[in-house]
């Protein structure tokens, strides 16, 4: 499936596994979810639609209800989400979500 990514940053982060951009820093500093990230992607790539992605239960995929995007994790048992819309052409990968309250994480 063809990628896109809107942030530079991330594209940065699939190909090197860094960035110097602020906003990924220290997202970066964790190798876990570096790791996780581009194995998602990995994943996506390997994909003819989107909805292939339920197959693959380790990404607890799901469209957002109040949103026009999708998500996957990308960590199993951690709440960061990589946030996506899905096209006609593919995916266009947004933002990496680092909301350690959602879900109801108590930590």
């Amino acid at each position: 499936m063809k990628i896109i990514f809107k942030d530079k940053a991330l594209s940065e982060i699939y190909e090197t596994g860094t960035t110097k951009d602020r906003k990924y820093k220290r997202l970066c500093r964790n190798k876990g979810l570096v790791d996780g990230y581009i194995r998602v992607v990995g994943v996506m790539y390997g994909v003819e639609t989107a909805n292939e992605l339920k197959q693959f239960s380790f990404l607890h995929y799901e469209k957002l209800t109040h949103d026009s995007r999708s998500s996957v994790r990308i960590v199993n048992g951690k709440v960061e989400r990589l946030l996506f819309t899905e096209t006609i052409d593919g995916i266009e990968v947004e933002l990496i979500e680092i909301d350690s309250t959602h879900y109801g994480n108590k930590k």
